[in-house]
């Protein structure tokens, strides 16, 4: 990776925001393979990658999803949604797949927006009721959890970086 690369990235993570507000405009093939390809780059216990992902881009599909699913609004204007699942007879490690699904999840967030997309992460796991309707609504089967969903889509907003970074939660050595 050269120096032009690692401020490129540096920048995608630092200017990363959730964005709620999408132009009509579809998500390229190529950029819903590089979303895909960095979600399958993440890390996972054993190296066993127990994910899966539904891609969303029917219109009907995404308004009926933004009716059942709380705070996601944003589905009705965005073009695509990636359904994020973690499959449970995949693991290696039992237990462990909700933090593979996080770091796959964080590199599509983190790919979006290197891509100029906006995007936004909708929490599903771990609450019972969100995890039941969209496992209904999509046909998934029992051994595959919902972890979220992720809107992606053209901004139709703009959000300026914030620095986030707080001395007060990093202790040296122990706590």
């Amino acid at each position: 990776m050269t120096n032009i690369d690692t401020v490129v990235l540096i920048d995608a993570i630092l200017h990363r925001r959730s964005i709620r507000k999408y132009t009509q405009e579809n998500v390229s093939e190529s950029d819903e393979l590089s979303l895909l390809e960095a979600a399958m780059t993440a890390p996972s216990a054993g190296n066993e990658r127990p994910w899966h992902f539904v891609m969303v881009r029917e219109r009907a599909r995404l308004d009926a999803i933004a009716a059942f699913q709380p705070h996601s609004h944003m589905l009705k204007e965005a073009p695509l949604a990636i359904l994020v699942c973690g499959d449970t007879s995949q693991e290696m490690y039992p237990g462990f797949w909700p933090q593979d699904c996080a770091a796959a999840t964080e590199n599509i967030l983190i790919t979006a927006q290197d891509l100029g997309l906006g995007a936004c992460w909708l929490g599903i796991y771990p609450v019972e009721e969100r995890i039941k309707a969209m496992r209904e609504y999509m046909g998934i089967p029992p051994h595959v959890i919902p972890f979220c969903l992720i809107s992606i889509g053209h901004p139709g907003e703009k959000k300026n970086g914030a620095s986030r970074f707080d001395p007060a939660r990093v202790h040296t050595e122990a706590w």
